[in-house]
């Protein structure tokens, strides 16, 4: 009788401890995806907003682009062409000036202009 009831006694303590786990690992869990949710949620919304600013302002990227390319007096320069814009009465006209020209040294050995910066350490 002493040995049946220490026996339940266990039986019901390991039964308790094992719900008690698993409710604490639920939630976890649950916390985990409650989480995941947010930040899907948050994005949502942080896209739902540049939608509608663009909407509002009519600026997307497409809109842009199209605008830009749209136009017929819109070229794109060679590599080594210079294209710049003169006011003239009649609007806008194309004038091209001499290219960027290359000597031999510097397309044997690539050497190239470029602006280099250097950072300054206060």
């Amino acid at each position: 009788m002493r040995l049946n009831k220490f026996l339940s006694s266990i039986i019901f303590v390991t039964l308790f401890s094992v719900l008690y786990v698993y409710q604490q690992s639920e939630i976890v869990r649950l916390a985990y995806a409650e989480e995941k949710q947010h930040i899907a949620f948050q994005e949502l919304l942080d896209r739902n907003s540049v939608l509608r600013y663009n909407i509002e302002k009519n600026c997307s990227l497409i809109n842009i682009g199209n605008t830009l390319f749209g136009r017929s007096d819109f070229q794109m320069p060679d590599k080594y062409q210079l294209v710049r814009l003169v006011p003239t009465n009649a609007g806008a006209t194309f004038v091209k000036a001499a290219g960027n020209k290359e000597t031999l040294l510097s397309r044997i050995f690539g050497l190239n202009k470029q602006a280099e910066a250097k950072t300054i350490n206060p």
